[in-house]
């Protein structure tokens, strides 16, 4: 029993972080394989390097737009393959203005972090995991200044407004279906730094982006428990009357960027990103009632992204995208979980910007993510003895991300 609950309780915390962090909050730039750290992307800088929206020559710059993440998630373990495929929809909203040739100023409003999984109550490891929802808010006003015409540096708080989640699942398994729990919590509001510098090396040629999101501790302080059962057990009157609070990290990032424009309508962007996962090393849990409280050993490693995206203007009203990319996985093999079902992925992504009137951009894109086949992932957690709560199993992971956005500017 205990065992089992802290399963789901680490599993509902673990996805605030691990390999969900969201990289698709730009339609646009999510065709050129969310390239960003090197470009000049106005209100959308404020995600990508807040530097670069010092370049903003607009009155008012306002991009809003979502991205449909469609999962395809295999566990294949005791003979059986289990799917999960519940889509994600991250969102966005960047609002920024040209105060001063010098200055900018913006905010966004962002969904960075967030997962749906849903591997139903029946699989191999139900005791681990049945189903989760997840939800991650980020505030983030912004305001950045230009020197010298070539160099701007910006910087705003990243305010996470909370996260919350809701999870149910049989608490004894087996045998199945005897009691159902369902837990829940709110995290606290949590604030970390965003900031960057954009040099235009050779104006409109070539520029160079550094940009640097610091991590945060996010904390839930008054998590519960509800039990619905058909058969009366005391454990479950001690869950029901406990409280928890649950503590992990959520990863600083360091973006580098290059853009580089070889004619006119080609404009290129690599970027090359760190993720320091390395923060995470257990998850801890503190109930109320000691008796309940666990440790879960993660040992997560930090990892690097690569991203490559071309833009080419094929006519005035219209911009065409491409772009690829590689993002390992920091978790090992034997510290791999079905909660955490992450693999190193390659990606292809396509899109493209349709402008009907000069000053309104209609933007589309489309991404393929993969982490099966060869780069599928062998698990060994479940003959783990620093962790209690793996599976042995194959771990089979791909997505299609479709995105639409709409962006204004005078």
């Amino acid at each position: 029993m205990k065992k089992s609950l802290f399963a789901i309780l680490a599993a509902s915390s673990l996805l605030f972080a691990e390999s969900y962090q969201v990289n698709t909050l730009s339609a646009k730039q999510w065709g050129m394989a969310h390239t960003g750290a090197g470009l000049k992307l106005g209100a959308e800088s404020m995600n990508f390097n807040p530097g670069a929206m010092g370049f903003l020559d607009k009155t008012l710059d306002i991009s809003a737009g979502a991205t449909f993440i469609i999962p395809e998630v295999e566990v294949i373990a005791g003979g059986a393959t289990t799917t999960n495929s519940n889509m994600g929809t991250p969102m966005y909203v960047y609002l920024a203005s040209g105060i001063k040739d010098w200055l900018s100023a913006g905010i966004s409003f962002t969904t960075p972090y967030g997962n749906a999984a849903d591997y139903g109550k029946d699989w191999p490891g139900a005791a681990l995991l049945q189903s989760i929802d997840l939800k991650v808010f980020a505030l983030q006003p912004t305001v950045a200044f230009k020197f010298l015409d070539k160099i701007s540096i910006g910087i705003g708080p990243a305010i996470y407004l909370g996260s919350s989640f809701e999870q149910s699942k049989d608490l004894m398994n087996p045998p199945a279906g005897v009691a159902s729990g369902t837990f829940s919590g709110d995290a606290d509001v949590a604030v970390g730094v965003n900031a960057g510098i954009l040099y235009d090396l050779l104006p409109n040629k070539l520029a160079f982006g550094l940009a640097y999101r610091s991590g945060v501790d996010m904390k839930v302080s008054d998590g519960k428990a509800e039990v619905e059962s058909a058969i009366p057990n005391p454990m479950f009157e001690i869950i029901r009357s406990s409280k928890f609070e649950a503590e992990l990290p959520l990863p600083a990032n360091l973006n580098v960027g290059i853009s580089f424009l070889p004619m006119d309508k080609l404009v290129l962007a690599f970027d090359w990103q760190i993720i320091f996962w390395g923060a995470y090393k257990e998850l801890s849990l503190k109930f109320d009632n000691p008796m309940l409280s666990q440790v879960s050993q993660k040992k997560y490693d930090n990892t690097f992204a690569y991203r490559l995206g071309a833009q080419y203007t094929l006519i005035p009203q219209l911009d065409l995208r491409l772009g690829v990319y590689y993002d390992e996985s920091p978790v090992a093999d034997d510290y791999l979980t079905p909660e955490s079902p992450s693999t190193d992925k390659f990606g292809s992504t396509i899109g493209f910007s349709f402008r009907p009137i000069p000053n309104l951009s209609i933007d589309a894109s489309f991404g393929y993510s993969n982490g099966s086949g060869l780069l599928g992932r062998d698990a060994t957690s479940g003959s783990n003895p620093d962790k209690d709560d793996g599976l042995d199993a194959r771990y089979e992971v791909q997505a299609w991300v479709p995105a639409v956005g709409v962006s204004f500017n005078f």
